[in-house]
This record gives C-alpha cells, sequence and structure tokens, in this order.
C-alpha cells in the first residue's frame, strides 16, 4: 500500500510566511538605518525627554534639521546609486544662495525672478559636472572636488567684487508673500521644509521602484557596461542625475535665503560631506547599484536627532563629529553584514 505523506499543517505554512518575511526585511538597504533611527530616538528620549526632546516643539526642530540635509540626501542616493558622487552640492549651496541675493538686493530683482536665475544656474552647474564626468570618465570624485573649489572661489571672488563683503543680507522676503509661503512659513510648529523633504523622498521612493529610470538607475550603478548594451542611456542619466543633485542643492539655499532673508559665501559648507554619510547610513553602497531613497531618509533623520539631542541635553556641540564619523564605521559594517545575511538566506 502506498504511503502519501501529509499535508503541510497550519505551523508549516506560518514558518515558511516568516521566513519569506525575514528574506524581504534583509533585503531592504534601509533596514540599519530604520534601527539605528529607532535605537537613536529612544535614547534621547530617556536622557532628554524631560528637556523638550519629547515635546512637539522638541520634534520640530529636529525635523526641521533633518529635513535641509534630507534634500540633499534624497537626491545624493540616487547619484550614489549609480555609482557616482557629487562634492560640490555644498558649493552650490553658497553660490545659488548668493546669486538670489545679489540680483536682488543689488540689482532690484524681483525675489521670484532671482530664484529662477538660481535654479537655472544650479541646472548648469549639475549639467557641466555630468557632462565632464561621462566625456573626460574621470572619477567623478575627482571631478566634483575640483568644481566644488571652482564654485566656492568664483562666489567668494564675485561678491567681494561687488560688494566688498562675503555676507548679503536685506532681501525682503514680505514683498513676496507666495515665495515666502513656500520656503519659509511654519504648518504649527513644523516648517515647510519638512514637506519640501518628504514629497521629495516618496518621489524619488516612487522613480526608483515603479519607473523605468529606476530600473536604469540600479543598472548603471551595478553595471554600467551591460546596461549600455542593452540600450540604457547611461550617460544621459549619469548627466541628469548631477543636475537633480545641483538641483537639490539650490532649494535648500532657497529655503535658507528666504528664512534668513540673507546669503553667506560659506553657507552649505561641508553639507556635501554630511549628505554622502546620511546616504550611507541609509544603506547606499559606496560602489554603486544598491540602496534606497528611503534609507537616505531615515539616515538624515538620525543626524537631525542627535543634532539637536546633543543641544538639549547639553553635551558640547564639538563631539558631533566624532559621532559623524563613527556612525560612518558602523553603518558600512552593519550594511554589509546585513548584505551578508540576506544572501545566505536566499540559499
Amino acid at each position: 500500500m502506498a504511503v502519501t505523506e501529509a499535508p503541510p499543517g497550519p505551523r508549516a505554512d506560518e514558518r515558511v510566511r516568516r521566513a519569506g518575511l525575514f528574506r524581504r526585511l534583509l533585503s531592504r538597504p534601509e533596514l540599519g538605518a530604520v534601527a539605528g533611527a529607532i535605537i537613536v530616538w529612544v535614547f534621547f528620549s530617556l536622557v532628554a525627554g524631560n528637556r523638550g526632546f519629547f515635546t512637539i516643539g522638541g520634534t520640530a526642530s529636529y525635523l526641521e534639521v533633518a529635513s535641509e540635509l534630507g534634500i540633499l540626501a534624497v537626491a545624493v542616493s540616487l547619484l550614489m546609486i549609480a555609482g557616482e558622487f557629487d562634492l560640490s552640492i555644498g558649493s552650490i549651496i553658497g553660490a545659488s544662495g548668493m546669486v538670489i541675493a545679489l540680483l536682488n538686493v543689488e540689482y532690484g530683482w524681483p525675489l521670484w525672478a532671482a530664484i529662477l536665475m538660481a535654479i537655472a544656474f544650479s541646472l548648469v552647474a549639475g549639467f557641466l559636472n555630468g557632462l565632464v564626468v561621462v566625456w573626460t570618465r574621470l572619477p567623478s570624485f575627482i571631478v566634483t572636488l575640483a568644481s566644488l573649489f571652482i564654485f566656492r572661489g568664483l562666489t567668494i571672488g564675485i561678491t567681494r567684487l561687488v560688494t566688498g563683503r562675503t555676507q548679503l543680507g536685506g532681501i525682503d522676503v514680505d514683498a513676496a508673500p507666495v515665495v515666502k509661503g513656500l520656503f519659509a512659513s511654519d504648518i504649527g510648529q513644523f516648517s515647510i521644509s519638512i514637506v519640501w523633504w518628504l514629497a521629495l523622498a516618496a518621489l524619488a521612493t516612487w522613480v526608483l521602484l515603479r519607473t523605468r529610470v529606476g530600473n536604469w538607475i540600479f543598472g548603471a550603478g551595478g553595471a554600467p557596461d551591460a546596461s549600455r548594451n542593452l540600450g540604457v542611456p547611461v550617460d544621459r542619466l549619469k548627466i541628469g542625475l548631477f543636475m537633480t543633485t545641483a538641483l537639490s542643492a539650490c532649494l535648500v539655499a532657497i529655503i535658507q535665503v528666504v528664512k534668513f532673508t540673507g546669503a553667506d559665501v560659506l553657507r552649505g559648507t561641508g553639507q556635501e560631506f554630511v549628505a554622502i554619510i546620511a546616504v550611507v547610513i541609509g544603506g547606499t553602497l559606496l560602489t554603486g547599484g544598491y540602496g534606497s531613497a528611503i534609507g537616505a531618509v531615515f539616515g538624515a533623520l538620525i543626524f537631525g536627532m542627535v543634532r539637536q539631542g546633543i543641544v538639549i541635553t547639553g553635551v558640547n556641540a564639538d563631539w558631533f563629529q566624532v559621532f559623524l564619523g563613527a556612525m560612518l564605521i558602523v553603518a558600512v559594517l552593519v550594511n554589509n553584514y546585513i548584505r551578508k545575511k540576506a544572501a545566505e538566506a536566499k540559499r
């Protein structure tokens, strides 16, 4: 008589579902950043909860700090997934802000027209970065490091030539209520920059996961030659992504200029490195081909919580630099571990 095996019971089905969920979680690049954000939030809630961290005002403060970095990090994450770096975004923040201030204060342009000119400048800057990278095949790290100094030097030189100073204030944002509402208003206690950040993150996530361009981005970073052979316009894609990072830097500059009614040639200094750290914390590989925009959101959120948490607890802000360096190393180690476990789970 033939013996038949009993069908798997509900417990076996549950184990299969749990194993599938575990594999899906391990495959997500942002897993480490989400866990890190939860740990940081719990830590500062316990240590500084009674000093304002846990209040709506405290939440609004660290979200505002995270939002400006997050706007940069979301765009940088797309570029890094495609296998490139942009070290010029910090100097583009200063240059774009000064374009707005010079045109509005020194030459009497309407604020909205000055902003449009800054947007045009940033797009041209990003286009030139991308064009040099794809034409020369030089590492984007070198090309954009050079453009960082070029843009910053031009900004300082031209501003001093025109005004004799490196800072310029006096922008009348009240004369442009629509501009003020779009870039410097508040929703309750929360800055409008948070809305920009989350909206751009949602758009970037949709592009990466739901569009053909998203597949191109992953392919350009993971296997550029194979992608070219399949007809993917890798060079045009990368130029477009450099323009995207430059445009994100311009958006941050607009928000800062309208908020503080002035510009500084050194504004944005160092933000390019902090943005890269936030993206790496979010699970994106330095070698490209793997990552997510959501991870960059949580990387920026960790930055904002620690930055404000240190201030609230009264710890010397100089220790924040130590935290950034340590977090970069820890993030790379955690991401490598998660990817190793994900590969083992697929076997």
